[in-house]
């Protein structure tokens, strides 16, 4: 009887706990406009999708990216973004139960359009990257989620592509870190190459160059990457061809193994593709296409890592510029920046297709979406 009784009370408190867990979705806008937040907070049905507002600041201007602490207490915005001779950082204390965004402080980037922001997993590091001067810095973050001057600053002056609208020089366009947290990956749009960097967090300059860059094909525009959970895999989105390039990770060190469209054959130019992220099951892989399509690409992934081509989702907006898939695996969060508005899908988790659920969430100019379990 006290076995049963124990057992009982173990059921009660894992129903309890996954019962309590509650989903939030953040959301980056550029606000230049009056009336219109910087950062938003959305609460998560993880039953249904809907989306309930639960916080928002507009204490910065034109967010481009943001992203989350590791224990969920602090939102990082890479802001001032398509501002002209700006940059910089900035820092947001997020509370459930005050239900409050509060604004905690800034850092200048020393470079122009941040559009990418990444923090490690220790919570004492963020890194970002800007695009129109093309930059990767690196800030100390401090105990109370405050952001530190700058440590370590990378100014990129060499490199172009064939593109003369879109590579006359270098465009970093992301900071990614590996899953072990040892190493960093950053995609340049406008060199056609990802940078590949060490990473140790023990050190006062945690970031160690290597000279050992990837070079994508000529007028790619490598754009953003995500890693499989083991890190042994790593995933390109290239922008101006339309493609994903798979990668084989190992020691720092990126060999690709497949190049893939992310659109049908018919479709010829216009790709803007934009975002890549993998399901949590690590059974499928999504991009965006913007440009022509406004559409999610759905790939199934084999045993050895590549891709196949499953089908398309229209996300019923106009520039899905990122999107994110909610830790339960359940929904897809798409952000249309130019339509203004926000779509969530539902995913099969056997097929990987995706059904649109609820009515579009309106939100200004929306640019990035994160999400957390809390």
């Amino acid at each position: 009887m006290r076995i049963q009784k124990i057992t009982l009370f173990l059921s009660l408190l894992v129903a309890t706990t996954l019962y309590s867990q509650r989903e939030f979705v953040f959301f980056g806008s550029y606000n230049w406009e009056k009336g219109s937040e910087a950062v938003y907070v959305y609460e998560l049905n993880t039953e249904t999708g809907k989306l309930t507002q639960f916080a928002s600041s507009r204490e910065v201007i034109n967010p481009g990216y943001i992203t989350i602490s590791d224990d969920g207490k602090y939102v990082y915005a890479s802001s001032d973004a398509k501002t002209p001779n700006d940059g910089s950082v900035s820092a947001f204390a997020f509370d459930i139960g005050k239900k409050s965004l509060t604004f905690l402080n800034q850092q200048k980037t020393g470079g122009e359009n941040p559009v990418y922001v990444s923090v490690d997993k220790s919570g004492k590091w963020l890194i970002n990257a800007t695009y129109n001067i093309p930059t990767i810095s690196v800030f100390p973050i401090s105990e109370d989620g405050k952001i530190n001057p700058m440590v370590q600053h990378f100014e990129f002056t060499e490199g172009s592509g064939i593109n003369p609208k879109r590579q006359e020089k270098a465009h970093t366009h992301s900071v990614v870190f590996s899953p072990d947290f040892k190493s960093l990956l950053s995609a340049d749009l406008g060199a056609d190459i990802i940078r590949q960097y060490a990473f140790d967090e023990n050190l006062n300059q945690p970031l160690i160059e290597t000279k050992n860059p990837v070079r994508t094909k000529p007028g790619s525009g490598p754009r953003h990457i995500t890693f499989s959970a083991d890190g042994k895999l790593a995933y390109c989105i290239e922008e101006l061809a339309g493609m994903v390039s798979v990668y084989n990770f190992s020691e720092n060190l990126l060999k690709q193994i497949q190049r893939i469209a992310t659109h049908p054959e018919r479709i010829k130019e216009g790709f803007e593709s934009s975002d890549v992220h993998i399901s949590p099951d690590g059974k499928f892989l999504y991009a965006s296409n913007r440009g022509k399509e406004n559409n999610i690409a759905i790939f199934k992934i084999n045993a050895d890592g590549t891709l196949e081509s499953k089908g398309y989702q229209s996300v019923k907006g106009k520039h899905p510029r990122t999107f994110a898939i909610d830790e339960t695996g359940k929904f897809i969060i798409v952000t249309n920046v130019n339509s203004e508005n926000v779509t969530v899908f539902k995913r099969n988790a056997q097929t990987g297709m995706l059904k649109k659920v609820g009515k579009p969430v309106h939100l200004k100019n929306v640019t990035c979406v994160k999400t957390k379990m809390y």
